[in-house]
């Protein structure tokens, strides 16, 4: 029997009977009739043998990294039977229905949530690329575990979408899409193989604003919300196609999908809009949510930046990945071993690559590898990222988690080098990753306990020290070691820096839930302006010159600043670990002192040639 089922949906009727394991599920979406600014989703499955059946909507998806528990974002939940009366249902939890008598189960329905007109109202809000938006016949941010759920061992059965849409709306999503149905117009039709498909395909409904163009054989698809019309897909295609022909060419051979989709969601920051900035990975395409409000030049410098990380995601996981991700627990997870390279690698590619396709300089890319050895001291430098990243979803490895796209990058950078060392140069982590993806690619997962074991075996035995010092082991990597390799050196310079920011950098901070309250930042370099009137990192800034400090009063003061002069007296008065301090002293000119990573003068020609591999591959 094939597998598109006859359904019955007239009242009163029985579905006729399929095995389960070939009748699709069949999902429809109402994005017309929208009440109290929710979303109507009906969930037909085939029929079931048993009498118990659970419902779920995803506790957590891949790449995020973090429990977020989108069903709490669903409401009036009923499960009906084939005359449309209600079946007995127990919510388990937040995410989870048991239904009973499921033999006679026909459909489940539910009203959902957005998640971003809530961002600025809860604790624990979910990451806006990750998150759902409704704005009736304007825009629908469908990253589709927000609205479809799965049926207990149907996970692998394939899904069919039926989406009604408002007119004048399109959807742009890697999703295959059916040709229109005649019999129901206006009604978008989109086909999963499975319930992991659903979920790694989001659709941007929006206004037409897109533009399409080809990378060597991939069709490249840009999709841009801008609520204000502040930005086209026309005006930010060039940087996107240029950065992207330049991956393209770094990857070469690697070539895991036909058609990649970005999805620019610009918000506008008001308090019911989207306010968690940066992006979501899937296998074929991107969720990217940045504000409207950016200049086109910063606009762009962070598109390249985020789209290029989650671009190199078609190398890994997409082409080579662990058991844990091929069959991910939508709802029980259990996390691979291995995000130093599905996050880590991808991470230095999305840098590497800039300077191999000549977009960057190499001072600049020394410069971005100073800023991860900088804020990768802010972690647990002696965690084992195995371990990190097998434990991430709980603590202490969960606060460390960021420290993935800071030395894991490192990390990969470091067994780059310490591969091209051996190979005379030939052979690098790039050439890796393309020998890993032949043996596995997209529909062959490796077992966790085994990738380490492979990567020896395809390269060489003291690749095995490497990995059990740095990767499995806790031994933090000697950078200065390790620089010294490719004849670079650290050294130490004095710029000048401005008295509360550093360019853009704030030395300052407000505490959001006490916006009376600013303090000095931790964890970072001051300039001589703090150092030298032994203000620390931590001080809550009480008064500056008789004015009492809040955010509101702070800001003409920095304002000021731009004119002090370096003999301007200051009088401040701060609060260290409960005691008030007074201060009083010259502000002076305010300098940083500054790590860079220069080229060693007379350096060998071995060191000099082992550089030039790893910069230009």
């Amino acid at each position: 029997m094939g597998l598109v089922a006859v359904l019955i949906y007239s009242c009163g009727t029985t579905k006729i009977a399929q095995p389960s394991d070939v009748a699709p599920v069949v999902v429809d979406m109402d994005l017309v009739n929208i009440v109290d600014d929710k979303v109507m989703v009906t969930v037909d499955p085939g029929p079931f043998s048993s009498d118990n059946v659970t419902f779920y909507i995803p506790k957590i998806v891949p790449g995020t990294y973090s429990v977020d528990n989108y069903g709490k974002y669903i409401e009036q939940f009923k499960a009906l039977d084939y005359k449309g009366k209600e079946l007995k249902i127990e919510r388990l939890d937040d995410n989870s229905w048991h239904i009973a008598n499921a033999k006679e189960l026909d459909r489940v329905s539910y009203w959902v949530n957005d998640t971003y007109d809530t961002e600025s109202e809860v604790e624990d809000k979910i990451f806006s690329p990750a998150g759902t938006n409704i704005l009736e016949g304007e825009n629908f941010m469908l990253n589709l575990h927000g609205f479809i759920g799965y049926f207990n061992d149907l996970e692998e059965v394939p899904y069919h979408l039926h989406i009604t849409a408002p007119n004048g709306l399109v959807p742009v999503t890697t999703l295959v899409k059916e040709d229109v149905n005649a019999e129901k117009p206006g009604v978008d039709t989109f086909v999963a193989r499975r319930y992991f498909e659903v979920v790694d395909n989001p659709i941007l409904y929006g206004k037409p604003n897109t533009e399409t163009f080809m990378v060597n054989d991939i069709k490249v698809t840009l999709s841009v919300y801008s609520p204000n019309g502040v930005y086209t897909a026309a005006g930010l295609r060039g940087s996107m196609e240029k950065m992207m022909a330049g991956q393209k060419k770094f990857l070469g051979d690697i070539n895991s999908t036909k058609h990649y989709a970005i999805l620019l969601y610009l918000s506008t920051m008001e308090d019911t809009d989207a306010s968690g900035y940066g992006a979501l990975e899937h296998h074929t395409s991107t969720v990217v949510v940045l504000p409207e409000g950016m200049p086109k030049d910063r606009l762009e410098e962070s598109l390249i930046d985020i789209v290029s990380h989650e671009f190199f995601h078609i190398v890994t996981p997409l082409s080579v990945h662990s058991e844990e991700i091929r069959n991910f627990n939508f709802n029980d997870p259990k996390m691979s071993k291995h995000l130093w390279m599905y996050e880590g690698t991808t991470e230095y590619f999305a840098n590497l690559f800039q300077i191999q396709q000549g977009l960057i300089s190499e001072e600049e890319f020394y410069g971005r590898l100073m800023d991860k050895v900088a804020n990768s001291s802010a972690y647990d430098d002696e965690m084992s990222l195995t371990e990190l990243s097998k434990n991430v979803l709980t603590e202490p490895y969960k606060s460390n988690f960021v420290n993935i796209y800071e030395k894991g990058a490192l990390v990969n950078m470091a067994l780059d080098i310490r591969l091209r060392e051996l190979s005379n140069g030939e052979k690098g982590v790039l050439l890796l990753m393309k020998e890993l993806s032949k043996k596995y690619g997209e529909n062959i997962p490796f077992k966790d306990e085994e990738l380490i074991g492979e990567i020896v075996g395809m390269s060489y035995p003291e690749i095995q020290v490497f990995f059990d010092d740095h990767v499995v082991g806790d031994t933090p990597v000697d950078y200065g070691e390790l620089w010294s390799k490719v004849g670079l050196h650290v050294i130490s310079e004095s710029v000048a820096t401005g008295y509360f920011f550093d360019g853009e950098i704030p030395f300052i901070d407000v505490d959001p839930k006490n916006l009376n309250e600013v303090f000095v930042r931790q964890g970072i370099t001051l300039s001589s302006f703090f150092k030298d009137l032994g203000i620390q990192g931590g001080d809550i800034l009480k008064n500056i010159d008789g004015t009492k400090i809040t955010l509101e009063t702070i800001r003409p003061i920095i304002g000021e600043s731009f004119g002090w002069t370096p003999e301007k007296d200051i009088k401040l008065v701060v609060v260290r670990d409960g005691e008030v301090i007074e201060i009083k002293g010259k502000v002076g000119r305010p300098t940083l002192e500054v790590k860079k990573l220069v080229p060693i003068e007379g350096v060998a020609n071995e060191q000099q040639e082992l550089r030039i591999s790893w910069l230009k591959g």
